[in-house]
């Protein structure tokens, strides 16, 4: 229920909606303005109260981001050495096999100059991105000469620790070195991995800003990177910076020292990259650091209104799209209460409007469902009813029939007697006794499957004289389907315990469905019956139709589920034959491949109720 704060009325006492979507955008402006507020009044009377204070840890900030970006740069460009060696090392491949891979690779890391696999034993190799050096004007010859100069220190690099130098040849081309140990290499012949990389990456951390003086320096106090790049090519070694070693250590995350360097005072804060024994620096002369800060502080109030302003745009466009699936949901329903259940709800978001409209979706489909399944049920029932009538009729004809049928077979037997079988009429009531006695074995099915029995009947029957009256009730619309029936019964079965009527009905159902899969073209079912050990007997009717699919024989059996087209069935065959089966305590199941037929086998118990001086012969359907 609504509360009074969530609705305002007009003079006539109508509600007026307080939307959403302007709630959600009241409270971000108030939340951000408040937040930024905050930030900025905090900032100012920091500024005020301790300027130098807040440029120590400002500088100490930055060069603590400083130095976590040049140690994810850093460990990416170790992690494609690994990958480089890995290369190289691959047993697997041929020659030209890694050659063609090693130039792929300096494709995929285009950072990479060089890389040089150096091992105790065997010495050095080297592998030249010859377009790289092509377009810096260098050579081999150059690069080896430099290192010739300056060889690396490697026998401290076989120890495990990880090198990194400032290895610029050419100021067209500024460089670094990073060699690392190989802890997948021989013991017995123990490997370095170095390469010669751009310091583009590097450099581009370094002249971010135009008011800090950024700078990577190593244990060798080399710069790396630096804000004004002819240091760089120089290699002017930092020496004004006390405590280098210990900063590069790295027993603090951060660190702001001053210091006087030419004779200017400077803050300057400093972080271990944690890689390499590099330290991240960043300075500024002291005279500049307060009206940086205040230029800070003048650029945090611009932002702060950009801000506000984004976030008063973005929550409007937010509230909107929250609110409208929304409304979306409440026009719905209104379709829905009408009885219209193809309504559905589309929202794409993935939160609890895209649940709730989930919900909804799966409420109005099995609404949907539901009265559909209700109309298949109502049908169900006057098709039940109708064929209740059918059988009724079915049977008052049966009997109706018999009878004539009756004095036609003793007829045409009592002129075969007298006539002798040398008489020319004698060939003609031959084909009137048979044909009566198929169509008298006929009625008599019928009428057994259209009498009505208690379900709680069940007596000793012999499942193979159900079959004879089951093939002998549906023979004849086979053969016109021109559908061909062959058993395989085996003799003197051990009765079973049950009502021959619904068994009947169960293998009628599986021949006309057999029948009607088979369809236009000729085809043949076979029934077989067998007795498994001594506790069940097992029947199977097997057909050389099209087959089913996997998921058509999972759902075979469920209730209203057919793949018959409308109006050629109610889904109800399968599931009742399903329902006798389990009530005479059996099993069935089905095997079907596509394109090959399919097989139903049924198990039941075999019946342990034989009455004294019973006979399986006298076994009937009654």
């Amino acid at each position: 229920m609504a509360s009074f704060k969530d609705i305002v009325k007009d003079e006539k006492g109508k509600k007026i909606l307080f939307p959403i979507r302007l709630k959600i955008l009241v409270t971000l402006l108030i939340l951000v303005t408040t937040s930024i507020g905050t930030i900025t009044f905090t900032m100012a009377n920091l500024f005020h109260l301790d300027k130098s204070a807040y440029i120590r840890d400002l500088t100490s900030l930055i060069a603590i981001h400083t130095a976590q970006e040049t140690h994810e740069t850093l460990i990416s460009y170790k992690q494609s050495l690994y990958a480089f060696a890995r290369l190289i090392y691959n047993e697997e491949l041929s020659q030209q096999q890694k050659s063609t891979l090693l130039s792929a690779m300096f494709e995929d890391f285009p950072d990479f100059i060089s890389v040089t696999l150096t091992e105790k034993q065997r010495g050095e190799v080297t592998v030249y991105d010859a377009n790289q050096l092509s377009a810096a004007q260098l050579t081999r010859e150059e690069i080896e000469a430099y290192r010739e100069e300056n060889p690396l220190p490697i026998d401290d690099i076989f120890k495990g620790n990880t090198y990194v130098e400032n290895s610029t040849v050419s100021e067209k081309l500024p460089t670094l070195t990073i060699a690392v140990y190989l802890n997948f290499s021989d013991k017995n012949n123990p490997a370095i991995i170095s390469g010669l990389i751009h310091l583009d990456k590097l450099q581009k951390l370094a002249s971010r800003s135009n008011v800090y003086e950024t700078f990577l320096v190593n244990a060798d106090r080399i710069p790396l990177a630096h804000t004004v790049p002819e240091v760089i090519a120089k290699r002017v070694k930092v020496d004004w910076i006390p405590e280098l070693q210990m900063l590069a250590k790295g027993f603090s995350a951060g660190t702001t020292l001053e210091y006087v360097y030419n004779s200017t005072p400077y803050i300057g804060g400093f972080a271990p990259v944690g890689f390499g024994e590099l330290v991240a620096a960043v300075q500024i002369p002291e005279s500049a650091a307060y009206l940086t800060a205040q230029d800070l502080i003048n650029d945090l109030l611009g932002v702060a209104l950009a801000l506000l302003i984004g976030v008063a745009t973005a929550g409007l466009i937010w509230s909107h799209r929250i609110s409208k699936p929304i409304k979306f949901l409440s026009e719905a329903t209104d379709i829905i209460r009408q009885g219209d259940f193809d309504s559905q709800v589309k929202v794409s978001s993935r939160d609890e409007i895209g649940n709730l409209a989930d919900s909804f979706n799966r409420m109005v489909t099995g609404l949907k469902e539901r009265d559909e399944a209700l109309e298949k049920a109502q049908t169900q029932l006057i098709q039940s009813e109708k064929m209740s009538v059918f059988g009724t009729l079915s049977a008052g004809i049966a009997h109706e029939v018999k009878n004539p049928l009756a004095g036609i077979l003793s007829y045409a037997q009592l002129s075969l007697s007298k006539l002798g079988e040398k008489h020319e009429a004698h060939e003609y009531l031959s084909v009137i006794e048979k044909e009566t006695k198929r169509c008298n074995s006929i009625i008599e099915s019928l009428m057994t499957f259209a009498r009505q029995q208690n379900q709680e009947e069940l007596k000793n029957i012999d499942i193979n004289r159900v079959i004879d009256y089951s093939i002998a009730t549906v023979n004849h619309q086979l053969l016109i389907n021109k559908i061909t029936i062959e058993t395989n019964l085996e003799p003197r079965l051990p009765p079973i315990l049950g009502n021959a009527n619904q068994v009947q009905q169960v293998l009628i159902n599986l021949m006309i469905n057999a029948q009607q899969a088979i369809s236009d073209k000729s085809g043949k079912i076979i029934i077989t019956t067998q007795t498994l050990n001594s506790d069940f007997i097992e029947l199977f009717v097997k057909d050389d139709g099209p087959g089913m699919s996997e998921e058509v024989q999972s759902h075979i059996f469920e209730p209203f589920f057919t793949t018959k087209p409308a109006g050629k069935g109610t889904g109800l065959g399968m599931s009742v034959s399903y329902g006798i089966i389990k009530d005479h305590k059996g099993d069935i199941s089905v095997k079907s491949i596509l394109g090959e037929g399919t097989t139903f086998t049924i198990r039941f118990p075999i019946s342990k109720e034989i009455e004294k001086n019973e006979s399986i012969s006298r076994l009937s359907l009654n």
